[in-house]
């Protein structure tokens, strides 16, 4: 399907019309200290179905039409989008921060991953009735349901901490620990989940894929960050800068996303190792990353988050029942297992409850988790809906709460 000159007309107009608008409402949103993701959600949910389309919805289908070869291109920019947004958080891991911490990060670290984990995995497997899903998809919705109780937002309680001036101290190195171990298990089991999706759960199959997860992880980890570290050196010497370091960088990652597509995994799975092997280099510049993060997150974050309120009409979808139970889950069961384990490990009472909150904010990766499931039919709106206001509601949460157990 070719894109004629009506359609390259819409396309180039909706993008332009979403940068421009998305950045005038981070801006608004900065004033009332609300995340920037927040704001561009609520754009995509005035531009979308739930708004703009129930007002005018010719309009809306004109400018964001739902067939054809605009949304054919679209999908493909919010597909990029997403990514190199991984890519993105995958470069934010440091894998040495939390052996360095110790114990208490150890404890937290698993604690905060394997009982939100488990208690959603358990919650779907022994309450069925409170979600939708076909009987052939039980163990990989209960798996999805899982990580979605589990994972952090690594970015999101980076720059929580970082307003609390709390970064760099005990609490917030053990936040950050616990978040990267999150993060790395969650993405590592929802690309297992996802390649499980139409397969029936073969053992064969589980097993490959297993082995197939571990073996590029650990090709990437160990031989391509030996690369990394020999190539990167002389891209800075040879190249222009910051133009050799920023086309090289993405390079990798689409071609580390292209093979885990191959091999039958999700590409957002390559694009977060090879971030975590560019991210982990040592000669990898402050400001080289600082370049790429900007890059991606002013141009292309905007985009994929205000497709958001693109996918659902949120208020047809809003289920107050579903949403006070994924809420509910998600606190009680991050709180809890986070806080749990800083306990064990040897932190106050009132230390242990900061980091359970601080690691209680969802944020922008909870909302792409859904959207992906989304993708796949795993979920239906509804779930959707729910995942993403608990995802906004525990990042605005987070920092008060967790302010209030340090001070």
């Amino acid at each position: 399907m070719k894109l004629g000159h009506n359609e390259l007309m819409i396309l180039l107009s909706s993008i332009g019309a979403v940068l421009i608008l998305a950045r005038i409402f981070a801006e608004l949103g900065k004033k009332i200290k609300m995340p920037i993701v927040m704001g561009e959600i609520l754009l995509g949910i005035i531009l979308g179905p739930t708004v703009f389309g129930s007002l005018s919805p010719d309009t809306f289908d004109y400018f964001f039409p739902k067939v054809g070869a605009a949304k054919i291109a679209m999908d493909g920019i919010t597909n990029l989008a997403v990514i190199m947004l991984l890519f993105v958080a995958g470069m934010e891991v440091q894998l040495q921060i939390i052996l360095k911490q110790g114990k208490t990060a150890v404890y937290t670290s698993f604690t905060s991953m394997v009982i939100p984990f488990i208690l959603g995995f358990c919650a779907v497997w022994f309450f069925p009735g409170f979600f939708h899903y076909t009987p052939d998809r039980k163990l990989v919705y209960a798996l999805f349901f899982g990580i979605a109780m589990a994972v952090s937002a690594l970015p999101v309680i980076t720059r929580i901490l970082m307003d609390l001036n709390l970064f760099k101290t005990k609490v917030g190195m053990i936040i950050i620990a616990a978040a990267i171990f999150d993060d790395l298990t969650g993405w590592l089991i929802f690309s297992f989940v996802l390649s499980l999706m139409g397969q029936e759960g073969e053992i064969t199959n589980i097993w490959f894929t297993i082995g197939m997860i571990l073996g590029f992880g650990l090709f990437m980890l160990i031989v391509g960050r030996w690369i990394i570290n020999h190539v990167l050196p002389w891209i800075q010497k040879n190249m222009s800068w910051p133009g050799g370091v920023l086309s090289i960088s993405l390079g990798f990652c689409f071609l580390g996303a292209a093979f885990t597509e191959y091999i039958g995994l999700h590409a957002i799975l390559g694009a977060f190792i090879v971030g975590i092997a560019l991210g982990d280099s040592v000669h990898l510049q402050e400001r080289e990353r600082e370049i790429i993060h900007q890059f991606v997150t002013n141009v292309f974050a905007p985009l994929f988050f205000v497709s958001i309120g693109f996918k659902v009409n949120f208020i047809e979808n809003f289920d107050w029942q579903l949403v006070t139970l994924v809420l509910f889950l998600a606190m009680i069961c991050k709180v809890f297992g986070a806080s749990l384990g800083g306990y064990l490990g040897g932190l106050t009472k009132r230390e242990s409850l900061a980091v359970g909150f601080g690691l209680n904010a969802r944020g922008a990766m909870e909302i792409i988790l859904g959207t992906l499931a989304l993708n796949a039919g795993l979920i239906d709106q509804k779930m959707f809906v729910a995942l993403v206001v608990m995802a906004l509601l525990t990042s605005m949460i987070s920092g008060p709460l967790m302010k209030r157990f340090i001070d």
